[in-house]
């Protein structure tokens, strides 16, 4: 399948206001958008815009409007004058039993020549906002077709953590997905790092075993992250952080977008 799972872990590490770091297991899947609803009605345990132990709907990403994930990828690189890809991958967290938790997912798009011509990090809140981060390529500056790594950079411009301001920036370095997938995020604030984040995983068939093993373990992760995070948030206000509201220009943008740049 054009498709498959990724077995890895995500990092958390903060220097400040309150120092910590941790460490999870995760499962996510890669798509190929134009095949994934074929795919899934070969396997028992995947369905595609509707229930099952494990799914995927398209009111997860993208538009999040029911509009479809090729047709919305395509609207969107017209705005930014780019063309219009010939393979798309989506790189998230599924739904188990309907419940899926997205802070990132990430899309990846490809010329015919198999070139990466793009990249959209897609962050999400807790408030139901969500925010793409556009990476343009230029395949034609270089003979990789998929480069080892890709090195980026972008203004903050979409509120997530309510004990982080909005004076930061993001600096991530990519892998695109392969036998491997690698996501490396770094937050500074005038030039000093205080966040970091990371995602990695190794191949997995997407297989009904593999899907059976991934739900088998999901609930008990999910607690685990949710756990944290509420943990570390409650530790950071008990010692003092300050607590950072949506600020009043973005309450009523549930959705945006913007572009990140090469660096």
């Amino acid at each position: 399948m054009a498709s498959n799972l990724y077995v890895g872990q995500v990092m958390h590490k903060r220097m400040q206001p309150v120092g910590y770091d941790f460490q999870y297991a995760t499962t996510s899947i890669k798509v190929d958008v134009d095949q994934i609803q074929q795919e899934s009605a070969k396997l028992r345990w995947l369905s595609f815009n509707r229930f099952n132990l494990v799914s995927l709907n398209e009111r997860d990403h993208g538009a999040r409007d029911g509009t479809s994930w090729r047709e919305w990828i395509d609207g969107f690189f017209a705005e930014y004058n780019l063309p219009r890809p010939a393979r798309v991958e989506l790189l998230c967290y599924p739904r188990i039993l309907g419940y899926a938790f997205n802070p990132l997912a990430m899309w990846y798009a490809y010329n015919k020549q198999e070139q990466l011509i793009a990249v959209i990090a897609e962050v999400s809140n807790t408030f139901g906002q969500w925010h793409h981060y556009l990476l343009k390529l230029n395949p034609q500056s270089s003979n990789n077709s998929a480069p080892s790594h890709i090195k980026s950079q972008a203004d903050k411009v979409f509120h997530v953590s309510p004990f982080i301001d909005m004076q930061a920036r993001y600096h991530f370095r990519l892998r695109p997905p392969t036998e491997q997938v690698y996501t490396y995020i770094r937050e500074t604030r005038d030039g000093e790092a205080f966040f970091f984040a990371s995602q990695t995983g190794t191949y997995r068939a997407l297989n009904d075993t593999n899907l059976l093993k991934l739900a088998g373990l999901a609930p008990l992760r999910m607690l685990k992250v949710i756990g944290l995070i509420h943990w570390w948030a409650l530790k950071i206000w008990l010692k003092g952080g300050k607590f950072h509201r949506t600020p009043k220009h973005l309450q009523s943008v549930q959705y945006s977008h913007s572009e990140m740049f090469l660096c």
